[in-house]
């Protein structure tokens, strides 16, 4: 009898497509690395900076120094491979190629798809899930253009992410003192040791701490003015945000205030040792005494945004940008003298993320604020054992709507308050979240008839953006009508 052909595993089909999110991303963050033979954008500080630790070169730096130890590993690896030979410079104070300060940016920035796709999962346990926030988040402009230059944002997301995916892992593990928590500390406290505002990610998780308790107190007075009665339950699985609050709590504080600090602490080390005229707390000042000297607005850098121009996009930032006469003229290191004008190349690398993907991702989050207040009512009963299902959302549906805006809040609203200038890269760690929100509603829209169609449009239209708006992420050379054809708002040039 002729066999017939086994249909292909689901799980085969989801490895495969992380398998294709990471070649792409892989692909894009690589092709061309050396291109532009200068430092761009911030490299003038974190290149340069990574350098001084490998030539023993005292300096002062306004942010803690994990990426640039990171960098200076890249560098000191990128010197050892004889790749990117034919492009160097001595702009670091070292003769250098510009594959071997940027390569590890690159790979680095090429897991966060991944790392988001695994949170997704986590969260929802929905393969479907997973790719489509996986795929959403391999076409934002914004991080591939992160993740080609040796630039800092990368690594403070990247491990950020890490540390909330590992306590979701705990949180589906059966032992009290699991050493994901562990682990999940450490991640939170390499992000805060990249900038002050990795922290962020920390906060949330206290946040959901908090609110998790509060959830508890709130049916425990239910409980209690209703007397025996209890709150209806059924087999549903035990809602994270419960599982949350089940944790011990000297193995909370452990996790997430002694070991983050006892981290933090020794990252600072090296630098100290290589520094020595400050101590760990007077650095901590001096680093705080910094920011607070620099100013804000357009003479400070031309570039400056507030925080709520970050939602809709509307001042991203040029990292690199030069005129030549022609395709085959070399591109100039330094600032250029040439007008954009017919018969002229442009070279712009822009930091602006995937412009559909970011308002639908900003709409979607408006739209997961409006399913919390409808459904805030029954919010405390996701912090009982077995939480009953009290609306056409499950508990665990409502746990994730919960975790991606407390975790979007949690990373935005601390810059309210900021008076410095701050510039749209700073959303890095919110648009993840708005963007997870998206994956959440497009996932379920391709599971019913009605709105499959609408899932399938965002995705597709997110996809033509991303292509249509890569040669400013890549820095390709544009005509003066391609490049104006990408520049849809003044605030954008």
């Amino acid at each position: 009898m002729r066999k017939t052909e086994q249909p292909i595993k689901p799980i085969a089909w989801f490895r495969l497509g992380l398998l294709g999110i990471f070649l792409v991303s892989l692909g894009l963050r690589f092709w061309g690395l050396e291109r532009f033979n200068t430092l761009v954008f911030d490299e003038v500080y974190y290149a340069k900076f990574a350098n001084n630790y490998l030539t023993g070169t005292n300096f002062f730096d306004g942010h803690p120094p994990l990426s640039k130890y990171l960098i200076a590993i890249g560098i000191w690896i990128g010197n050892q491979i004889p790749i990117g030979r034919d492009t160097v410079n001595s702009l670091t104070g070292s003769t250098l190629s510009t594959w071997s300060y940027r390569w590890l940016n690159a790979l680095t920035g090429s897991f966060i798809p991944l790392v988001i796709a695994a949170i997704a999962f986590q969260l929802s346990r929905r393969r479907s899930y997973a790719l489509v926030a996986g795929s959403l988040a391999a076409m934002d402009g914004l991080f591939l253009v992160e993740s080609r230059y040796a630039l800092n944002n990368v690594y403070l997301v990247l491990f950020g992410l890490l540390g909330q995916w590992c306590l979701l892992l705990s949180l589906r593990s059966s032992k009290r003192l699991n050493f994901s928590l562990v682990l999940s500390g450490v991640f939170f406290a390499a992000s805060a040791s990249i900038k002050w505002n990795g922290l962020w990610f920390l906060a949330s998780i206290y946040l959901l701490w908090g609110i998790g308790w509060s959830f508890r107190v709130m049916n425990w007075f239910r409980q209690s003015s209703k007397g025996s009665e209890q709150i209806p339950t059924n087999s549903l699985p035990t809602s994270s945000l419960y599982r949350l609050t089940q944790i011990n709590l000297l193995y909370f504080l452990l996790c997430f205030a002694a070991i983050p600090a006892l981290v933090y602490w020794l990252i600072w080390l090296p630098h100290i040792h290589l520094n020595p005229e400050f101590d760990f707390l007077e650095v901590q000042r001096q680093i705080l005494v910094y920011h607070q000297r620099v100013g804000s607005g357009s003479n400070i850098h031309p570039y400056c945004s507030t925080w709520y121009s970050w939602i809709p996009m509307l001042r991203p930032v040029a990292y690199f940008y030069q005129v030549t006469e022609s395709v085959n003229a070399p591109i100039p290191s330094g600032n250029s003298a040439l007008v954009l004008e017919p018969g002229r190349v442009v070279y712009d690398v822009h930091a602006l993320g995937n412009p559909f993907l970011w308002w639908f991702s900003s709409i979607a989050i408006a739209f997961l604020v409006w399913i919390l207040l409808e459904h805030w009512k029954i919010l405390p009963s996701l912090a009982i054992p077995n939480a009953p299902r009290l609306s056409f959302l499950p508990p665990q549906e409502l746990w994730i709507v919960l975790f991606l805006l407390i975790s979007y809040v949690a990373n935005l609203l601390p810059w309210v308050p900021v008076s410095r200038c701050v510039f749209l890269y700073h959303y890095m760690g919110s648009s993840v979240y708005a963007g997870m929100g998206l994956a959440w509603l497009v996932d379920r829209w391709f599971r019913t008839r009605e709105f499959r169609a609408i899932g399938i449009g965002v995705m597709v239209i997110c996809a033509i953006s991303f292509i249509f708006w890569m040669p400013i992420y890549l820095g390709l050379p544009l005509t003066l009508d391609e490049y104006k054809l990408r520049m849809w708002f003044r605030s954008w040039v």
